[in-house]
């Protein structure tokens, strides 16, 4: 959209047919400021050329391109990540899981952590900020992924955490090589052909990273059903799962011998993350 020297902040936002917060968040990413300077600017002209990025933005927005996307970053547990669309978009729900594996965490002694699937490294590199004596083993199967999370942990100054590419387990680099005191994951989860697939921003989002076979649960099946193998005695599994298989993730934990099973529920409500330790 052309728009001519006379647009204001406040017009270009009222003109955007976006949700007022979606609006300010790509304005403010246009212009490099913060919301709060937006509306104590909004009577200011925005320059042609700021208002044409603007409004071709808010253009894919109405599209239904997410706004992490659009604007390249996305906050988790504090931290600013860098996002793409080889990444999924971090999302608050998951910070249960961070919650739920630092309380298995001690803070006083060298820890070894493996993160699987770890995407754009947003529970790789928030247990590695909170827990700065641990080493944070982060692996994925894309190398896409793997070097948008290691440009977050460079940006971040976080030098605990080592990337590996690697499909769950199996990986010819000895990343995985010895045992570690902690296993985290957020793998795919939902069924393949499932109708949420074609909604909201997952329509844009990486499918290899969302889906898991029929019933959503082959990643999580082969997470669980390997992980003792890679945890120390009383070692900690720590997964998220989607909102109606905490039953069956519950007896996968069973079947492969976890004890202290801990099921957790999110800021929504929604049976979100599972957890266990390894037999003794």
């Amino acid at each position: 959209m052309a728009v001519n020297d006379a647009t204001t902040i406040r017009r270009a936002l009222a003109q955007a047919s976006l949700a007022p917060l979606d609006a300010q968040v790509i304005l403010a990413h246009v212009l490099g400021r913060d919301r709060a300077w937006l509306l104590a600017h909004a009577t200011e002209p925005l320059p042609p050329a700021d208002a044409d990025a603007f409004f071709n933005l808010a253009a894919r927005r109405r599209s239904g391109e997410p706004i992490a996307y659009l604007t390249g970053r996305r906050e988790f547990w504090g931290l600013a990540l860098a996002v793409d669309v080889s990444v999924l978009i971090p999302r608050p729900e998951t910070e249960t899981l961070v919650e739920c594996a630092l309380r298995r965490l001690p803070i006083d002694r060298a820890l070894r952590v493996l993160d699987l699937g770890t995407g754009s490294g947003a529970i790789a590199l928030a247990l590695a900020h909170e827990r700065p004596r641990a080493t944070i083993v982060a692996t994925d199967i894309s190398e896409a992924a793997l070097e948008i999370a290691r440009q977050n942990a460079e940006q971040l100054g976080l030098r605990n955490v080592e990337f590996a590419r690697s499909d769950w387990y199996a990986s010819d680099t000895g990343a995985l090589a010895g045992l570690f005191d902690a296993i985290v994951s957020n793998p795919p989860y939902v069924p393949a052909g499932d109708p949420h697939l074609a909604e909201g921003d997952v329509r844009h989002e990486p499918l290899f990273a969302l889906t898991s076979g029929r019933d959503g649960l082959d990643a999580l099946r082969t997470i669980v059903a390997d992980a003792g193998k890679h945890l120390v005695p009383g070692g900690s599994l720590v997964v998220e799962h989607g909102y109606d298989q905490a039953t069956a993730v519950r007896a996968l934990l069973e079947q492969a011998g976890f004890a202290d099973l801990e099921f957790l529920r999110d800021l929504s409500g929604i049976s979100r993350v599972a957890a266990g330790r390894a037999s003794a």
